[in-house]
């Protein structure tokens, strides 16, 4: 995202607080790949399966597949995402819901499968009433809850400012590259995902985040301006 853009993505009414949640992410962003801290980018959304009413007309040559234009809903399932952007690796989990028990378990998952001999993960994620410490406290108890949260940094996102994870971001290329056709079951939702998360750690690209607080100040000059005898962040 270009410095220019970010104005038109920014509808929220930029407070202290706002810029700065917005400074912590991008400063983290800033930062080195470090093998022992690494910075992870967390997001979810939902997705509806859906099957053809009817078979498809078979592929000829030169002429597009045919598709009925009616189908069968099955509900829908919950997707969430894990991005390492320095990395460029990405681990993808599908659920039936998104409660505070499915919160609390891909947590768990993060910090004991796929960065269990870290020091600790600074985790990027938005103001989801499910993605709290209490969370994880009223699902494990205080002593096992203590156990993960050692683990972790949460760095939360300014509200209204979704823009800064970079895992929603990543959710709309898998959207578009792994899920723009009918998925019918969440079998076949898993494989794909498996597929296309498979592929793109595979290339192992990293993310280049190119947004910084430099560029924050300039384009909320004025916000930043009006802030200044409130204490809000300026280096």
């Amino acid at each position: 995202m270009k410095p220019w853009q970010v104005e038109s993505w920014c509808q929220a009414d930029i407070t202290e607080e706002y810029l700065r949640r917005m400074k912590d992410v991008l400063d983290l962003y800033a930062q080195p790949w470090d093998v022992l801290h690494p910075v992870v980018c967390f997001d979810e959304q939902s997705v509806q399966l859906l099957a053809d009413s009817r078979a498809s007309g078979p592929l000829r040559p030169g002429m597009p597949r045919r598709q009925d234009h009616e189908y069968i809903r099955h509900g829908t399932r919950n997707v969430f995402i894990f991005v390492e952007p320095k990395a460029g690796q990405r681990h993808v989990l599908v659920t039936q819901r998104r409660t505070k028990e499915d919160f609390a378990k891909v947590i768990r998952y993060l910090v004991d499968v796929i960065y269990p001999h870290v020091e600790y993960v600074s985790l990027v994620l938005d103001n989801l009433n499910t993605h709290t410490v209490e969370t994880l406290i009223e699902i494990y108890g205080k002593a096992e809850a203590d156990q993960l949260i050692s683990k972790l940094r949460f760095h939360y996102t300014p509200v209204h400012a979704s823009w800064l994870n970079i895992a929603e971001i990543e959710l709309s290329a898998m959207t578009r590259q792994a899920l723009d056709r009918r998925i019918p079951c969440e079998w076949a939702l898993t494989l794909e995902l498996i597929a296309w998360e498979y592929e793109r750690n595979r290339l192992s690209i990293p993310i280049n985040w190119s947004f910084n607080w430099k560029h924050a100040k300039r384009v909320f000059a004025k916000e930043i301006s009006e802030l200044r005898g409130c204490a809000a962040p300026q280096n």
